[in-house]
């Protein structure tokens, strides 16, 4: 069953299409990554499917509810977390619970209750009774959560859960994703953060330039990445110099650092191991790990943009409406 069905989605900003005839689906109980680089698209769309922008053409369905030209008929059934928090900086985590509770028109009783209780899941327990403002970004990110979340909605949205906290606080993020969906919910998750999307999504949609060029399971898109086979080698150091020596003792290898010790070599045939150690080891390097290398959502997105993840600038669309 489906949770969200989009079709010829389009919105306009001025002479640019934001959004250009886009088609998708989210099935229900999945995590869907919606995947771009800055610009591409991925914070018009969540606006246009959350109602807080109304798309020029196209159908947007929600469970069983058409929102085109009703986008608060559905807002019972989801939950969101904008990429900058929406909270009231002066109220405690407990009194922001408690009134978007208020919100969803849950009784005081109930709203309270369930504010603990969300406190207690989400180890901010000790934090509830300080004010918001005085939050730590990754605590922020929990609670803004919470928030989304305090009246058991079936689908909650997240426009770029993770960016610019630090790496212990993505962690717990990441595992409270997890979480929420074992639990039931639909989870649909924008970001440009290629290793995000491989580790907690199901299916991955890519846009670019407000065009949905590809969607499809991770594991299946990882497979048609798998053009080449690859092997990384773990070494004691990695000058700049080996890679081209490597792919000169080995014609048809293709040779590259991947970090300050770790040398990938890859080839559209077999990559024999052995030889290689050996050569390195000739050489006066240490090999610490070889290991076989599988392709990430990263190759995959390059692949299909033709871009490198990460190195776009921002587009039009992010001048004209700053998604």
């Amino acid at each position: 069953m489906s949770a969200i069905e989009v079709c010829g989605l389009r919105k306009r900003f001025g002479e640019v299409d934001a959004l250009d005839a886009i088609d998708f689906e989210v099935r229900e109980g999945e995590i869907f990554g919606f995947l771009g680089p800055d610009g591409a698209g991925k914070t018009t769309t969540i606006n246009v499917l959350t109602g807080l922008a109304r798309a020029d053409s196209g159908t947007v369905r929600i469970a069983d509810i058409v929102t085109t030209w009703r986008p608060r008929a559905a807002q019972h059934l989801f939950g969101v977390v904008p990429d900058e928090s929406n909270l009231y900086p002066e109220l405690t985590g407990f009194a922001n619970l408690s009134f978007c509770g208020a919100l969803y028109g849950m009784r005081r009783r109930e709203r309270e209750a369930r504010a603990r209780e969300l406190l207690e899941t989400f180890g901010l327990t000790d934090a509830g009774g300080r004010s918001f403002e005085g939050y730590s970004r990754g605590r922020k990110r929990k609670l803004a959560i919470a928030a989304a979340i305090i009246h058991r909605p079936a689908i909650l949205f997240l426009d770029e859960p993770t960016t610019g906290i630090d790496v212990v606080s993505t962690r717990g993020i990441r595992d409270l994703v997890r979480q929420l969906n074992a639990s039931g919910t639909t989870v649909f998750l924008t970001t440009h953060n290629i290793e995000e999307a491989e580790r907690l999504c199901d299916r991955v949609a890519f846009i670019f330039s407000g065009r949905v060029v590809r969607v499809g399971e991770v594991g299946e898109l990882m497979s048609e990445a798998a053009g080449r086979n690859a092997v990384e080698f773990a070494l004691d150091r990695l000058p700049a110099s080996l890679a081209p020596q490597a792919s000169a003792a080995f014609p048809g290898l293709e040779c590259e650092p991947v970090s300050r010790t770790l040398l990938r070599v890859s080839s559209l045939g077999p990559v024999k191991i052995g030889p290689l150690v050996r050569w390195l080891e000739e050489q006066g390097f240490e090999v610490g790990e070889a290991r076989r290398a599988r392709p990430s959502v990263e190759d995959v997105f390059v692949r299909i943009t033709g871009i490198v993840a990460g190195a776009m600038g921002e587009s039009p669309e992010r001048r004209e409406s700053g998604a």
